[in-house]
């Protein structure tokens, strides 16, 4: 499949580069330039703020006119904010009218480039289709029918991109789109363990964002795609970042790395939307490759988590992003479990669920739907329905999963919904829950209580009660980091973890607690273990041994 009309790698790359850091084209640049509101609205793709706040400036406002915008500037404007005429024969500006390299004609930005903060403060550069790091493909729709998106850059004829092997033009331009950073990829980006590895595989690469974090921490960044436009751009957003290259394949799923060495971190955003066209196909054979995955419900997910053991080495990683069916009769949790390969443990967090209305709703706006005919929207949006229901889908689930390969012969798998805001980045926090599954799961009672805990960073004590009375009806320990969990204890709960600080072990703590309270101190030792079980897996107490934190 053709990738034409992106650009070339060539000369004006790292003049771009430096001009991009002259003119300060990073996130601290954006914000200063525009300000707080007009900053606020971009992220939510409304750019009328931000067209007002560069009509005049200087170096930096061009840039943002240029590649974040997609506005025309006059030719002369461009020159004075980056090298123009090199930016024109390497293809990542092309011309809005006629004329000659010096004239004065406006030229036009044939990319998205989004500045984007590294996690050690790096400015690097995430290289999308137009109109995919303001807008997603709903602006994109929207953008290429005013005349903003180049049309031959996604027309690419004799080629079939949903892959049924018939040769024809794209029915429609947007079925190869490559989507620049969205909420989903940062949230990846986020909870990602990055622990210095020898092999990552970036798998449904995109853009390049997670192959870009993966190359700060990995010896070796291996990354694939269907869609050949997406290993030109991942190429283009590592070579202007600065970032080592990547071994580029193109296939789907594990198939362009079968039989090769494991790898010790597999992430992937995969194209995970439950929808008729990945079922059974289209009407009008429209498949967007950034999001469906041509199989049936959530096969994909369920596939690429069943498979991915075979591609890890002991003790590496799997993370991704994914949607799953909420079927008639079936606790989601224990069919998600099911698909966890024997020899992993799972982390599986469900962060938001819809019904399938507002599912097909949100899809539906997302490919811009909605702003065609109505009666194709409603025929479609009947196909959706059809779909669910067929398959008996009553909602659908949103969330991360994290597979380790422990080797454990019973593995730890947890499948938990958690809706609440957590502080990102969660990468740290996911090693330390397996760390923390790890040390429960080889330790026993007599071993708990001879062990010595701290209390976890930023734990803080509320008392629920009524106003005025003695005593409060309850306890509750909530964290203000990472998950930001909440557990209700009783008063031999919240009186250990309070004087948890590395110097005793669970067990003499709890024989002074009893000795307080008039106890039998066996007795208490017998019926806490539970308790504080449950308050190390949820992260309110570190092992001192230098399990599960960063107590040592």
């Amino acid at each position: 499949m053709s990738t034409d009309h992106l650009p070339a790698p060539g000369p004006a790359l790292p003049r771009l580069r430096d001009a991009f850091r002259t003119a300060d084209f990073t996130p601290d640049g954006l914000l200063e330039l525009l300000g707080a509101t007009a900053y606020a609205a971009l992220a939510r793709s409304e750019t009328v703020p931000a067209l007002r706040a560069t009509r005049d400036g200087g170096p930096l406002a061009t840039l943002v006119r240029l590649f974040l915008l997609q506005r025309p500037v006059p030719y002369e404007r461009a020159r004075a904010a980056l090298p123009a005429d090199d930016a024109l024969a390497d293809g990542w500006l092309r011309r809005a009218g006629g004329g000659t390299a010096g004239g004065a004609d406006a030229v036009r930005a044939t990319v998205d480039i989004r500045p984007y903060g590294g996690p050690a403060g790096q400015n690097w550069w995430i290289v999308s289709d137009l109109g995919c790091a303001v807008g997603g493909a709903g602006g994109v729709r929207t953008a290429r029918d005013t005349g903003t998106v180049a049309g031959p850059d996604l027309a690419d004829p004799g080629t079939d991109p949903a892959g049924s092997g018939t040769a024809g033009p794209d029915p429609d331009p947007r079925a190869r789109l490559v989507l620049g950073v969205g909420g989903a990829s940062t949230t990846l980006a986020g909870i990602t363990v990055r622990t210095p590895v020898a092999r990552a595989l970036d798998l449904g690469c995109g853009s390049g964002i997670q192959a870009l974090h993966a190359a700060q921490h990995a010896d070796s960044v291996t990354a694939t795609d269907l869609n050949p436009r997406a290993l030109r751009l991942t190429a283009l957003t590592l070579a202007l970042s600065g970032a080592p290259e990547a071994d580029l394949r193109e296939g789907s799923l594990f198939e362009p790395v079968g039989g090769e060495a494991p790898y010790d971190l597999i992430v992937s955003n995969p194209p995970f939307v439950i929808s008729p066209r990945a079922a059974a196909g289209a009407p009008d054979g429209t498949r967007l490759t950034y999001r469906d995955g041509g199989m049936g419900g959530d096969d994909l997910c369920r596939i690429l988590v069943r498979d991915s053991a075979a591609h890890l080495a002991d003790g590496g990683w799997c993370q991704l992003l994914a949607n799953w069916q909420h079927v008639d009769g079936q606790d989601w949790r224990e069919r998600l479990a099911s698909w966890v390969p024997p020899g992993c443990d799972a982390w599986i967090v469900q962060r938001e669920v819809q019904d399938v209305a507002q599912y097909a709703e949100l899809w539906l706006r997302d490919g811009g739907d909605h702003l065609g005919d109505p009666a194709v929207y409603a025929a479609r949006y009947d196909a959706w329905l059809a779909e669910f229901a067929a398959r008996g889908t009553t909602a659908v689930g949103f969330g991360w999963i994290t597979l380790r390969k422990s080797g454990a012969e019973r593995p730890s798998v947890t499948a938990e919904e958690w809706p609440h805001p957590v502080e990102q980045p969660l990468g740290g926090e996911v090693r330390a829950h397996f760390e923390r599954r790890d040390f429960l799961r080889a330790t026993d009672d007599a071993a708990l209580l001879a062990t010595r805990f701290v209390l976890a960073d930023e734990v803080v004590q509320e008392q629920i009660g009524k106003p005025g009375a003695d005593d409060p009806e309850y306890v509750v320990l909530r964290q203000n980091r990472g998950m930001r969990r909440a557990t209700r204890v009783d008063t031999v709960g919240a009186g250990f973890a309070g004087v948890c600080d590395g110097s005793l072990p669970a067990g003499r703590i709890l024989d002074a607690i009893a000795q307080l309270l008039g106890e039998d101190p066996v007795g208490l030792r017998d019926r806490t273990p539970e308790s504080i079980r449950l308050l190390v897996e949820q992260g309110f107490l570190l092992p001192l041994e230098g399990h599960g934190g960063t107590a040592g």
